[in-house]
């Protein structure tokens, strides 16, 4: 007899309805060490969306020398930024996920979604997060990877979980899944509030470099619409910033292999400002929800190094949006839309002055409409 919720009329028809909002990001290895980071990176790396390779032409270069000799590497870099609550991608995932929730509460009441943290590849896994709600009694779901800008090579490629561990069960809640938001304005504004605090703090520099997390060129020859959303990001970001049109550029930084991959190249590009002695630098990476590895040592310290040992006055990053208040709030109202919509479709109708306050907020922001 298989076991399914509601097989056990107990803990299953009679069990209350359970609404909820999970923010999913890429993940994080354990812990710094050769042996965590191989079970990482064989998670990650053996993902389909991730690398659009036949499976036996990929498994021998992955189980051979990627899988042989990068963990040590990687292992190295992760100990340079480990604190000692852990993984900062995790440490800091958990305090914007921890105010999410609280503004979510803050607006809905006690009946409002749980709010959950889960990784792609990692702990805390999808699987786990989502069996333990589907155990509870979940419902309705409301999916949010936490990347602004779509790629099938991460949104995408958390859909295809998402979608592989729900077609196991025997009830199917409802299902909502946001898949970007690169252009919603809250997003650019705080993007712009974080460029202009740090130029307070520390001053305008000569140059103003987004670098995003790049992918294979041939990804977007297939369709995958991720170089165009980076690039839209900038726009909005730059005029949002009154700045010109060459005020922004655009690289992408964490490339692997031999393959082509979206140029410019940040470590190229940076190499080239530094003989050209471009001055003072200052880097944001906006695909980025919170810092991480690719964020913390790869810019931050080994970009940094790149351009000052190639003759570069200074590189200073602008740290991610973290969990600014700008940026739970953001997320909260990526969420609001759909909560509105989950508690109107009860059978209590909400007084008239209610459902006339959330219809001026959707007239008021109709870029939830999308």
């Amino acid at each position: 007899m298989p076991s399914y919720l509601g097989s056990d009329a107990d803990r299953g028809h009679r069990q209350p309805a359970l609404d909820a909002i999970v923010l999913v990001n890429l993940g994080t290895p354990t812990a710094p060490t050769p042996g965590a980071l191989r079970r990482y990176l064989a998670q990650f790396l053996s993902d389909p969306r991730v690398i659009e390779l036949p499976r036996w032409l990929w498994y021998p270069i992955l189980y051979g020398p990627i899988l042989s000799f990068r963990p040590f590497r990687s292992a190295r870099a992760y100990r340079s930024v480990w604190t000692e609550e852990g993984s900062p991608l995790l440490v800091l995932n958990r305090r914007l996920a921890e105010g999410v929730a609280a503004a979510v509460k803050g607006e809905f009441g006690d009946g409002s979604p749980e709010v959950h943290l889960a990784m792609s590849y990692g702990e805390p896994g999808l699987a786990t997060v989502l069996e333990s709600l589907r155990q509870r009694g979940l419902r309705r779901l409301l999916v949010l990877p936490l990347y602004p800008q779509y790629s099938a090579t991460t949104t995408g490629a958390v859909f295809d979980a998402v979608a592989d561990l729900l077609k196991r069960w025997r009830r199917v809640p409802e299902l909502r899944f946001l898949t970007e938001y690169y252009r919603h304005p809250d997003y650019i504004a705080a993007l712009a509030a974080s460029v202009r605090k740090h130029w307070q703090e520390k001053g305008r520099g000569d140059r103003l470099l987004l670098s995003f997390h790049g992918i294979p060129r041939r990804y977007l020859t297939a369709g995958d619409p991720y170089y165009c959303h980076c690039h839209v990001t900038a726009r909005l970001l730059g005029e949002a910033l009154g700045l010109p049109a060459d005020g922004v550029t655009v690289s992408f930084q964490s490339r692997v292999g031999r393959e082509v991959w979206l140029q410019p190249y940040t470590a190229e590009l940076l190499a080239e400002w530094g003989k050209a002695n471009a001055g003072r630098v200052q880097v944001l990476c906006p695909g980025f929800a919170v810092d991480c590895l690719e964020t913390l040592e790869e810019i931050a310290v080994e970009n940094a190094e790149i351009y000052t040992h190639a003759g570069g006055a200074a590189l200073e990053y602008i740290p991610a949006l973290n969990d600014d208040p700008a940026h739970v709030a953001l997320l909260a109202s990526l969420c609001r839309r759909q909560v509105i919509e989950w508690q109107e479709s009860g059978q209590e109708p909400a007084p008239p002055a209610e459902r006339e306050r959330r219809a001026a907020a959707h007239r008021a922001a109709p870029w939830l409409q999308s």
